[in-house]
């Protein structure tokens, strides 16, 4: 079965949105660095939330054919990142992200809009 990346993206985006994730961005890398096409950012309120998000990705991207190659950050739960390869997810609380700033970072990426995953 080919994979298709941005189906791939659209799955984590509904994974996140069903555990109530906060501020989801996603960012389209593909033009500006080879390590993925894609980062998927969020934020939780607490850890056992941030888990629960973890999980729902990792189920979500694996019904789409996706398989997780790499995590970090399970066992904290402030930060986690699941590496889908094309897919690199990262998970924060807010004190975290905001500290982290992936989005200012990452400014040159593209954002794909809301409307887009959905």
């Amino acid at each position: 079965m080919e994979k298709n990346i941005f189906e791939g993206v659209k799955a984590a985006y509904k994974g996140l949105d069903d555990k109530l994730a906060i501020d989801i961005k996603v960012l389209d890398i593909s033009e500006i660095s080879p390590i993925a096409d894609y980062f998927v950012i969020a934020s939780g309120s607490n850890s056992n939330q941030i888990k629960a998000m973890a999980d729902s990705v990792e189920e979500n991207l694996y019904k789409a054919g996706f398989r997780l190659s790499h995590s970090e950050g399970m066992q904290t739960g402030s930060w986690i990142l699941l590496d889908f390869g094309d897919i690199i997810v990262h998970l924060f609380n807010e004190e975290d992200r905001s500290f982290y700033n992936l989005e200012r970072i990452w400014g040159d990426a593209k954002e794909v809009s809301s409307d887009e995953l959905k």
